[in-house]
C-alpha cells in the first residue's frame, strides 16, 4: 500500500518535464523508473542507495540503470507525504549536472509558491 503520493510536477504551461523525459526512454528503462516510483511511494525517505540518493538541498535522485545506460529522475518531498517528481535526464558523467539540480530547485520553488497560493 502506497504511503506516499507520487506527483509529477506540472509547469504553468501544462508541460510535465519528468513524464516527458520518461516517455523518451526505451521500454526497459521506463519500466525500471516506474518500478522505482512505486518503491518511493511505498518507502518515502526510507528508500536509499542504490535506488535513491540525496544530492543537494532536499533534492533527491532516483537511480535507474539498464546495461550501460543510466537515467536519473529528480524529486523532493513535500507536506502531506507527497513526493514531487521534477525532471529527469540520461546520465553521461560522474556527477549529476548542476543544471539538472538547479532545474529541480526551480520547479520546487514554483510548486511551493503555487501550493501556498492555493491554500
Amino acid at each position: 500500500m502506497a504511503k506516499y503520493q507520487v506527483i509529477f510536477f506540472e509547469k504553468e504551461n501544462g508541460d510535465i518535464p519528468a513524464e516527458e523525459f520518461i516517455n523518451t526512454l526505451d521500454n526497459k528503462m521506463a519500466a525500471k523508473i516506474y518500478r522505482l516510483l512505486t518503491m518511493i511511494s511505498e518507502n518515502g525517505p526510507e528508500l536509499r542507495e542504490p535506488y535513491s540518493k540525496h544530492i543537494d538541498d532536499g533534492i533527491f535522485e532516483l537511480r535507474a540503470k539498464v546495461g550501460s545506460d543510466i537515467s536519473r529522475v529528480l524529486y523532493f518531498f513535500f507536506i502531506e507525504q507527497r513526493v514531487i517528481i521534477t525532471n529527469g535526464f540520461v546520465k553521461k558523467s560522474q556527477k549529476t549536472p548542476k543544471s539538472e539540480i538547479d532545474k529541480a530547485k526551480k520547479f520546487r520553488k514554483e510548486y511551493i509558491e503555487r501550493e501556498n497560493f492555493n491554500q
